[in-house]
């Protein structure tokens, strides 16, 4: 059984920022800088033997902070390979160094040996002395030359290196390859296909870095359309395309292609491939099968760190709060090395189940790790104590939080509105603006709700320009959160402003306009309405015709009342087939 820690809070030295006063204010900023904490609990800043250890030790974001242990013997093995590594690369350049004559295949050695392993302000200062040792590069040179520029997404210096491989005529299946790497990696997809297109000759190396950055930039129909191209030119996929391919699937919930190749990968197509296992499981996950998913992570030999978060996640997002708790602690027996996202799967899990227990036994270990400086995670503890209802641990992690952004803002804020503090959140809504942080589509949402809930028509009028001005009002939650605002403040022809305005509507925007007419006595215009959502193809469910019924009791037209016995009779009708 876990023990139940009291929470060590503040977690870090607080830093207010001086604010720059702004002429676009919401209606209740001061013109000086707030001087009032987040939350007013007094609280020590120290973390002094304040750690609370799970029951595994094995729950540790640092491999490089676990000691030599027969506990951790994958992690051993890394970090003694890795520190092997480099004390053989500076060994390679004491070397280096001591020749008294080196040439391009030197040069390109070491270049390529501190690049392999990360050091990429030690690869630019070797270029510079190579540069001025006035050796010319080769071929594999400008390779090692264009992964660093990738790498820093330096993309001036890379174009000046394709402009030397042009010069040089160094083009050939490698270096053109690196070419595709570069531009890819730093966003110019079109520069990359162009490089593609005028290859001679292509590899399945060529084809999957075309295939990858087209998934990685979301564009997975260029993807796809990219795959059938490989296919039909006779190139076999490797495990890297089956990945990137299996990736593309996911965002596009192409379950068909996707079981496609899940029936490839059964016969014998990297069947034992661990990495190709996981991406499988992230596939269905993202489809929505996670019994499928489940039974695909059964069935493989071997796991990673990845394949286990990908089930803890897709077990937390389709709200299986306990299946994704057993799995975590399974992983902790294993003594499975975990990340940052097994810690946000894991405490998403346990606020869809309210398990604030285990939820504080993380957010532990968390502290213990020294990790909350991860943005995602302080988030993310934000939004699991906001849904636990413990709005004052969330209120000091956010304040304690040494960066800030609009998800960490957004997630107190949503908390607040939620538990129905809309005062509250309006307050923080006007501390992020003073901490310069642009609000975005769920900030405004919620915020929004806040407005409802305090009938501030002012403030939500305020935001409403905001929404207008950033052309935000496309979104179509933004847009049914202003309707309800305006409808709530009793302010119909707004409302019905809006609602004209939106370029899109789904079913929400249509019960909030049809309920906010009833509540508002505008009986006619909620039955019209109705009639309107029901010629568009959204149905009217019991709560909004509860609703029109009530407020429509009193009146004595006969043809309304004759329309709301045709539609309760049309839905009568529609639940019986």
């Amino acid at each position: 059984m876990l023990s139940s820690p009291s929470l060590p809070l503040p977690l870090f030295q607080i830093h207010h920022p001086s604010p720059l006063p702004s002429p676009h204010s919401p209606p209740f900023a001061s013109k000086e800088a707030p001087k009032r904490p987040i939350h007013n609990t007094p609280h020590k800043r120290t973390l002094k033997s304040r750690s609370f250890p799970l029951q595994n030790p094995s729950f540790s974001t640092k491999p490089e902070a676990l000691p030599p242990s027969p506990q951790n013997p994958e992690e051993d093995f890394v970090g003694s390979f890795r520190f092997r590594r480099f004390r053989e690369l500076w060994d390679a350049r004491k070397v280096f160094d001591g020749m008294p004559e080196r040439n391009v295949v030197s040069w390109t050695a070491v270049l390529n040996g501190f690049l392999n392993m990360g050091l990429d302000d030690e690869v630019l200062v070797l270029f510079k002395e190579m540069v001025g040792s006035d050796v010319k590069a080769n071929g594999l040179t400008f390779v090692c030359l264009l992964k660093f520029c990738g790498n820093r997404f330096d993309v001036d210096l890379g174009k000046q290196v394709h402009a030397c491989v042009v010069k040089g005529r160094w083009s050939n299946l490698i270096v053109d390859s690196a070419l595709v790497f570069f531009y890819s990696r730093c966003g110019d997809l079109l520069g990359a296909f162009k490089v593609f297109d005028k290859m001679p000759g292509k590899d399945v190396v060529c084809w999957t870095t075309m295939i990858t950055a087209y998934v990685q930039h979301g564009l997975v129909d260029e993807a796809f359309s990219m795959f059938s191209s490989m296919q039909y030119h006779g190139f076999c996929p490797n495990e890297f395309t089956v990945c990137s391919v299996l990736k593309a699937c996911g965002e596009a919930r192409d379950l068909r292609l996707g079981k496609q190749l899940h029936g490839a990968v059964a016969k014998g197509l990297f069947k034992q491939d661990v990495y190709v296992g996981s991406s499988l499981v992230n596939m269905y996950v993202r489809c929505g099968e996670v019994l499928d998913a489940r039974i695909v992570f059964d069935l493989m030999p071997k796991r990673n760190t990845i394949t286990w978060t990908s089930m803890i996640s897709g077990y937390a997002q389709s709200g299986f709060g306990e299946e994704a708790i057993l799995l975590f602690q399974r992983m902790k027996r294993r003594r499975v090395f975990v990340n940052n996202q097994t810690v946000v799967s894991v405490l998403s899990a346990c606020g869809s189940i309210g398990s604030l227990h285990l939820g504080k036994e993380v957010h532990a270990q968390i502290i213990k790790n020294l990790v909350l400086e991860n943005i995602h995670i302080g988030s993310t503890l934000i939004w699991f104590y906001c849904k636990c209802g413990e709005y004052n641990y969330a209120a000091k992690i956010l304040e304690s939080m040494p960066a800030r952004d609009v998800i960490s803002w957004t997630a107190m804020i949503s908390g607040y509105s939620s538990l129905g503090y809309g005062s509250e959140a309006l307050k923080l809504l006007n501390d992020m603006l003073w901490d310069n942080v642009k609000p975005n589509m769920f900030t405004y949402s919620s915020a929004l709700k806040a407005c409802a809930r305090l009938e501030n028509a002012n403030y939500g009028k305020w935001i409403h320009a905001c929404v207008s001005k950033a052309k935000a009002l496309e979104n179509v939650f933004v847009g049914s959160s202003l309707i309800d605002m305006y409808m709530r403040c009793r302010d119909v022809a707004d409302a019905l402003r809006v609602f004209d305005e939106m370029p899109d509507r789904n079913s929400v925007t249509w019960k909030v306009m049809v309920i906010g007419y009833a509540k508002n006595g505008r009986c006619k215009e909620a039955l019209k309405l109705m009639y309107r959502m029901q010629e568009e193809g959204f149905d009217v469910d019991n709560f909004v015709l509860a609703t029109v019924l009530s407020a429509c009791g009193d009146v004595q037209w006969e043809s309304e009342r004759a329309s709301t016995c045709c539609l309760i009779s049309g839905c009568v009708n529609e639940t019986r087939k």
